[in-house]
């Protein structure tokens, strides 16, 4: 079931699917990955999100995770996503490809953008493909969190645009 929001889009992505609820052990755990260099939790989160496809009917050609931008990257040191989407892949046996899509501006972090709207327009052309690896491929975008979707569909956005045939995005948690 969507949200009236989710509803009244036209989505370049066909599902977006969350292991957990942005709450409790789920939210501690990403908070101890993201921001206190717990990258050890990747492999353990990854395991609870790759059984998501098997109810979408999706089997993808190759895994992206949301990329960071340059700047943020160089301060945190590694990209969260990416360590999950590392992790997805080898679950999956899938290739990854991690410079295929990337952040194209530094945009005020999604955590800090204060509503839904501010989040959308925050990030509406803040990703392009920066090769062709996409076209004509099933592509598992794997992140973190989804709170609105706003980062998902923007990636997803850029990717049909570098001709990627379907895209399913899955995420260790969504915030409700």
């Amino acid at each position: 079931m969507l949200c009236p929001d989710c509803a009244s889009r036209i989505s370049s992505v066909l599902a977006i699917r969350s292991a957990f609820r942005f709450e409790g052990a789920a939210k501690s755990a990403i908070h101890e990955l993201k921001y206190h260099n717990v990258r050890a939790l990747a492999p353990t989160l990854a395991h609870y999100v790759s059984p998501l496809l098997q109810n979408v009917g999706f089997e993808p050609d190759i895994v992206l995770p949301v990329p960071m931008h340059r700047s943020r990257l160089r301060k945190r040191g590694y990209n969260q996503a990416a360590l999950l989407a590392r992790a997805v892949a080898d679950e999956l046996e899938l290739p990854i490809h991690f410079g295929s899509l990337a952040r194209t501006g530094a945009a005020v972090s999604q955590v800090s953008s204060s509503g839904g709207e501010a989040r959308w327009r925050n990030v509406e052309s803040a990703f392009m493909c920066t090769n062709g690896t996409v076209s004509d491929k099933r592509v598992l975008l794997v992140d973190d969190v989804c709170t609105t979707g706003a980062t998902i569909e923007a990636c997803g956005r850029a990717l049909r645009t570098a001709g990627a045939t379907e895209i399913v995005a899955v995420t260790v948690a969504r915030e409700v």
